[in-house]
């Protein structure tokens, strides 16, 4: 059996997705990704990963026998292609200065085999700060977060120690003001060595390991 991801566009109405997820539930299939949205043409698109799939040609011929379906593509998985996240919050001037860093060494690590890709948003204050923080947690792939600004704490703080507590997600703070630098991971003055460090916190093809560093600052 196999794993695979598939996209299934359909028409927008109530009713598709329980079919379709119905089909797979009699078929043994077990879903461990969905994402469903409305294209700009008002039609529906639903992307899934799948694993135990017996046939992958059989399923998209059942899933084409209902009427409200239009067409399926079968894919390499989000993970195949974007691979491991690494998200980078906080100041605009700070984020940038990180994101060198990671991009730069998550080139070298892609290059090598590895799939880590870096996101990044800009952002000011304590409650928008937070729920930024606590929507990495819901977010598919989220390896490590970075934590770039100049002073975080407060709710923030509430945020990060959800985080890695419910969803084991690594966190890096810059060196600054505030409960966040106490409650992260890792803190790490310099800002393109913060987004260095990330990328090696989760790539496979490092020899680098967090937890021997755990709760130090550089």
């Amino acid at each position: 059996m196999e794993k695979i991801a598939i996209t299934i566009k359909s028409v927008n109405k109530p009713g598709v997705l329980r079919d379709i997820t119905d089909l797979m539930a009699k078929c043994g299939i077990n879903i461990i990704y969905t994402h469903l949205f409305v294209e700009k043409d008002e039609s529906a698109s639903v992307y899934m990963e799948l694993e135990d799939v017996k046939n992958r040609e059989e399923l998209k011929k059942n899933i084409l026998k209902f009427e409200a379906v239009d067409h399926i593509e079968i894919h390499p998985s989000l993970t195949e292609i974007y691979g491991k996240r690494i998200i980078i919050i906080g100041g605009g001037a700070q984020v940038a200065q990180v994101a060198q860093g990671a991009i730069t060494e998550a080139d070298r690590h892609n290059i090598r085999g590895e799939r880590i890709s870096v996101d990044t948003i800009p952002l000011v204050g304590e409650e928008e700060l937070a729920d930024a923080v606590y929507a990495a947690g819901r977010l598919p792939r989220v390896e490590a977060l970075v934590l770039a600004g100049s002073l975080m704490g407060g709710k923030i703080s509430d945020a990060v120690a959800e985080i890695k507590e419910d969803h084991g997600v690594i966190v890096i703070s810059l060196n600054m003001p505030g409960s966040v630098a106490k409650n992260a991971d890792l803190v790490v003055t310099d800002p393109v060595q913060a987004g260095v460090m990330a990328v090696m916190a989760v790539a496979d093809t490092a020899v680098f390991n967090i937890k021997r560093v755990k709760g130090k600052k550089f």
